[in-house]
């Protein structure tokens, strides 16, 4: 079955459950899924009841649509994510953001953990992407084109949206939050970084990195979608001397200690 044949099935599977229409997407990343819960929801799916979807494994990750009211705002919540690390195609990683766009979002908003290599970040901090780096093996728009989904080579030029990066800014200089743009680089995973390669991608110009998201990005933006990123950096990779040991239960914790400040600015984006 084509991939276009699909979507059109689980978005159908979607439509039997709910009629709700969702302006925004977002997707929550690991130790941040505490979003969902403040949603007014008026449906939740999970992920392994839609066809053609796969399962999330990861700790934290629930694994389900949520579909409702951020207060007025109508949104869909993905609460838990798929990567590429988990064994998934990159098909399979990024079948949600296609089927969301088939709902009717009008914007996507993304967030995710990872790990500060920009020496004046700190745990806690909010990065607003500006820009990625593209470290993954494999490629979600690899394989035949279908121009109803999207051209066959998008231009990234401007992938990640001006306006929606002010208002985050804007947001966290009103709540008084550490929040900086910058630019996140996309590992395979699932093992955190060497030091080696934590020197690399200093480098290289990145600020933070983390093993998701920028496949999410390549099909949002495949599809013409606007997007926003917002990683929150969970340890401190940088310079080596910083570098501690670290467990996804460390990373759980910094994020979830920090999240209320993602949530305002998520809230600021929604409303201000």
């Amino acid at each position: 079955m084509e991939l276009y044949d699909q979507i059109q099935e689980a978005v159908a599977a979607v439509r039997a459950r709910t009629d709700f229409a969702p302006r925004t997407g977002i997707i929550l990343g690991t130790g941040l899924g505490n979003l969902a819960d403040e949603v007014q929801a008026v449906a939740e799916i999970p992920y392994t009841e839609l066809p053609h979807f796969a399962h999330s494994t990861v700790q934290s990750h629930r694994g389900k649509f949520v579909f409702g009211h951020l207060e007025d705002h109508p949104v869909v919540v993905m609460a838990g994510r798929l990567h590429y690390y988990e064994g998934w195609t990159m098909q399979q990683v990024t079948f949600p953001v296609r089927v969301l766009k088939a709902l009717g979002i009008e914007r996507l908003i993304i967030t995710n953990a990872s790990g500060g290599i920009n020496p004046h970040l700190r745990g806690g901090d909010i990065v607003v992407v500006r820009d990625h780096i593209n470290l993954l093996p494999e490629h979600p728009l690899r394989g035949p084109n279908d121009e109803r989904l999207g051209p066959r080579f998008p231009d990234m030029s401007q992938t990640y949206d001006a306006g929606l990066r002010g208002k985050a800014l804007a947001a966290a200089k009103k709540y008084g939050i550490r929040a900086f743009e910058g630019v996140y680089s996309a590992m395979q995973g699932p093992n955190l970084e060497t030091p080696a390669e934590y020197v690399m991608l200093r480098n290289l110009g990145s600020d933070c990195t983390g093993m998701s998201s920028v496949p999410e990005v390549l099909v949002a933006r495949h599809q013409n979608l606007p997007v926003l990123m917002l990683s929150m950096v969970t340890n401190v990779s940088f310079p080596p001397s910083a570098i501690r040991e670290t467990s996804v239960e460390d990373v759980i914790a910094v994020a979830r200690g920090a999240e209320p400040n993602l949530s305002r600015m998520i809230r600021g984006i929604l409303f201000d």
